[in-house]
């Protein structure tokens, strides 16, 4: 919750997981990579992009 913004970052947890989890998505390997591919008609999808963009400038902890 603490990467999303605006109305999102209201959501309750129930209404939270069932948008995540609801996502169209494909998970893709290529070579030893995988990569999570969300569908653009997707209604969450900016919200769960944007949110992961900003969990990666995190600093690493470690």
């Amino acid at each position: 919750m603490l990467a999303l913004t605006g109305t999102a970052r209201l959501w309750e947890p129930r209404r939270l997981r069932l948008r995540l989890f609801t996502a169209a998505a494909q998970l893709v390997t290529t070579g030893r990579r995988r990569t999570l591919r969300l569908a653009r008609h997707w209604p969450w999808t900016g919200h769960i992009t944007a949110a992961l963009d900003r969990l990666t400038q995190l600093p690493d902890p470690g």
